[in-house]
């Protein structure tokens, strides 16, 4: 399953029933993110709005929003197939493989991988119609306010593109853009992300300009790999081409420096000026709570440059769970494997929808020794933007962590504060507004494993209740004899 762009996968979508168009006409002032949000919280499809009032262009929103979407935006059935791909590719890279026969089939994989590297092309879908100068004006384009006290409108997809001011390699990611004229936004930069480090430097080097592209849609992998937390050196459309199993295009911009997908609907093209700052905010925030004023600094467009008739591609954030949760969710399935390379003892890992990612962590872990549980924690605290984690649990390899209440149960159970709580202090999401400080506050770890006498507990740990095997067969065999009229409820077990 591969889509060359943005259109295909809508029209996948609304082959299998999982997208509606709306012909009837809507404000992109609230109203639009007021129906995407009840189709996102209720498991409702996406939706294409053909009539946005006083614009040509159409809406798209929620293309995202929901575990089977994401699965077939990134070309699988199940994301437990791309989950294996990828997990086969890190077995490829983690060391020399053993006999003549591993090593050519290494090597072919190699060969094949290289592939997947972008490519670039000289003619573009995005570039049909340029616009520079005064026909640069934001406000031709429906870009959503999507909660009432946000400042302004904002853009909610981005894919931001810079470039390493010291090494010159690429970056993509996704950061939201408040409109403040018709040719500036602000530039939400948060301190962690690799698009702040650019800038950073910039200003380090005493760069004039730091140019910037904005790429507005594309094909569905290429914009969920703007939100993948990759380390700075892995390049973005790389693994966009692995996850698609094809190159991605990309064309040069027409104004700046930069490579921009080729098939996307829209590209903003302009630059940063190195500490120029203004305040952004406030915007409703996936925390479900608005983050307030801040200076970030200012995205300059000095050219526009889209498809003849280009689809906007927009999502909204807020309380959990929204589009953003599904998208966070491949990155937890997919980085699973790397989080085992370092700390093999994990079994599992959950980022439920309540802790909005960076709040609270859920961990399983095959416990062979006392501590040990404390040292998944602090592994994962030293974990690129794990680090970020406020909360972290972790449980014994038995307990499903993608079952918060049998989590809750174990906790509750299991933990004895004066014993098991781990109280630390680092870097926090620029979005954390608990902090007394900002960016920087107290972090929890909750060890809720089963203990032993050389972790201190000297009685003996109580077994989990659980009913025998043939007992339970002999109810499920004898079920419709005891004449309840009802079908037989399976026991949820431990």
């Amino acid at each position: 399953m591969k889509f060359k762009d943005l259109r295909e996968f809508i029209e996948l979508l609304e082959q299998r029933g999982e997208l509606r168009r709306v012909s009837a006409p809507v404000s992109c002032e609230l109203e639009i993110a007021e129906i995407a949000d009840r189709m996102a919280k209720g498991g409702g499809p996406a939706l294409l709005f053909d009539h946005v009032t006083g614009y040509d262009t159409p809406v798209v929103i929620g293309l995202f929003a929901s575990e089977q979407r994401m699965a077939w935006a990134l070309g699988v059935e199940r994301l437990e197939e791309l989950v294996e791909r990828f997990h086969n590719l890190l077995e490829l890279v983690q060391g020399p493989p053993e006999g003549l026969m591993n090593k050519l089939r290494t090597l072919g994989r190699l060969v094949q991988l290289g592939s997947f590297q972008p490519k670039t092309v000289t003619r573009a879908p995005c570039q049909q119609v340029v616009l520079q100068g005064d026909q640069v004006d934001l406000f031709k384009f429906p870009i959503l306010q999507c909660w009432p006290m946000d400042g302004g409108r904002f853009i909610t997809l981005p894919l931001v593109i810079t470039k390493d001011p010291q090494t010159g390699t690429q970056n993509y990611g996704i950061y939201r853009m408040q409109v403040f004229d018709r040719c500036t936004t602000g530039m939400h930069w948060q301190t962690h992300k690799v698009g702040a480090r650019h800038y950073r430097l910039g200003r380090e080097q005493g760069v004039e300009r730091l140019e910037v592209a904005v790429a507005l849609g594309g094909d569905p992998a290429t914009i969920w790999t703007g939100s993948a937390p990759l380390p700075p050196d892995l390049d973005e459309m790389a693994l966009a081409g692995f996850i698609r199993q094809e190159a991605v295009d990309l064309v040069r911009a027409k104004t700046v420096d930069l490579l921009v997908p080729a098939q996307a609907e829209m590209v903003l093209e302009g630059y940063v000026i190195p500490g120029e700052e203004r305040p952004e905010g406030p915007f409703g925030d996936h925390t479900g709570y608005y983050s307030m004023p801040e200076p970030y600094p200012v995205f300059h467009i000095t050219c526009i440059t889209h498809r003849r008739q280009p689809i906007y591609p927009t999502t909204i954030v807020g309380r959990p769970p929204s589009e953003d949760y599904w998208m966070g969710k491949v990155t937890e399935r997919l980085f699973l494997p790397v989080i085992r390379l370092v700390l093999p003892e994990v079994v599992d890992i959950n980022m439920p929808a309540e802790g909005v990612f960076h709040n609270l962590v859920l961990v399983s872990i095959k416990k062979e020794y006392p501590g040990q549980a404390r040292k998944v924690m602090y592994g994962l605290w030293g974990m690129g933007l794990m680090s970020l984690a406020k909360t972290i649990i972790v449980v014994d390899h038995f307990v499903n962590v993608q079952d918060p209440s049998e989590v809750a149960w174990r906790v509750a159970n299991n933990l004895d504060p004066a014993r098991d709580l781990v109280l630390a202090t680092g870097p926090l999401d620029d979005l954390d507004h608990a902090s007394a400080t900002p960016k920087f506050g107290g972090k929890l770890g909750i060890d809720a494993t089963r203990k032993g006498p050389e972790e201190g507990y000297t009685r003996q740990w109580p077994p989990d209740i659980v009913m025998s095997p043939e007992i339970k067969a002999l109810v499920d065999r004898r079920w419709a004899e005891y004449g309840i009229d009802v079908g037989a409820p399976g026991r949820r077990q431990p």
